[in-house]
C-alpha cells in the first residue's frame, strides 16, 4: 500500500508521529509502521486519521488528489440508489 501521502501530509502541518500515534491513542511504533506501509492500517484508525486531517480516505490512500471529504447528502443518495437496485 502506498502511504507516502500519510508522511507529506504529517510533515506538511509539521506535526512528529509521536504527535498523530498521540491522537490516535496508539504507539509511535505502531504509527511508523503505518507510514512506512509494513503494517495494515484498520479501518477505524484509517477514518480516524482521515478526521484528524480532516481529508477523505481516498486521499489518505492516493486515490485522488482532491483533500475534500464527500459531502454527507452525496452519500446517502448512492446508498439510496444502490437499494433501489436491489
Amino acid at each position: 500500500m502506498n502511504l507516502l501521502r500519510l508522511k507529506e501530509i504529517r510533515e506538511d502541518r509539521d506535526l512528529r508521529q509521536i504527535d498523530v500515534a498521540k491522537a490516535l491513542n496508539i504507539s509511535q511504533v505502531v504509527y511508523s509502521r503505518y507510514e512506512t506501509g509494513a503494517r495494515l492500517i484498520p479501518i477505524d484508525k484509517l477514518d480516524e486519521l482521515a478526521n484528524f486531517y480532516d481529508v477523505s480516505i481516498d486521499y489518505l490512500l492516493c486515490r485522488t488528489d482532491e483533500k475534500g471529504k464527500y459531502p454527507r447528502s452525496l452519500l446517502e443518495k448512492n446508498i439510496k440508489i444502490e437499494q433501489l437496485q436491489r
